[in-house]
């Protein structure tokens, strides 16, 4: 997947450390066709302020499932790269529309598309470096009302 990088707010900046910081992932991907062009948008907030809102897009070829887990994936290394060795003190809210996503992570659905085993892989190696990661599902309304697609 060709990737590309959009900052979608210029109020970026790094997130507070702490063995009590608790983080707000809100994350969305999709194509134009299925599988089409791919993109992404995430926003990943502490203490009720974003501190990170990119959008990407990924490409030709590119599943909505494979988008989804692209952006996810996006917004777990960002922080975990932000938060370094305090990632593993660090909870993590992720909100999503993608219930595939969403309950392939928990273990309640199997993985059974060879092109989605490589991104569940690396999701739950990241997943892996927190603390403790919450996964839950929202409505589409509410991806489009943060996200604003």
């Amino acid at each position: 997947m060709k990737d590309s990088v959009i900052p979608v707010s210029s109020n970026q900046h790094s997130p507070p450390r702490g063995a009590s910081a608790t983080y707000e992932i809100v994350f969305d991907g999709g194509a134009l066709g299925n599988p089409g062009k791919g993109y992404g948008s995430y926003i990943v907030s502490h203490g009720g302020a974003d501190i990170q809102h990119m959008r990407h897009e990924y490409g030709d070829n590119v599943t909505n499932n494979q988008a989804e887990y692209q952006t996810l994936i996006e917004a777990l290394a960002w922080l975990a790269s932000k938060l370094g060795s305090t990632a593993s003190e660090t909870s993590v809210h992720v909100n999503g529309d993608s219930q595939l996503v969403l309950n392939q992570l928990m273990g309640r659905w199997k993985v059974k598309n060879q092109g989605l085993r490589p991104l569940h892989h690396k999701a739950i190696g990241l997943i892996r470096q927190f603390r403790d990661v919450s996964l839950v599902w929202h409505s589409r309304d509410h991806s489009m009302r943060r996200l604003g697609h």
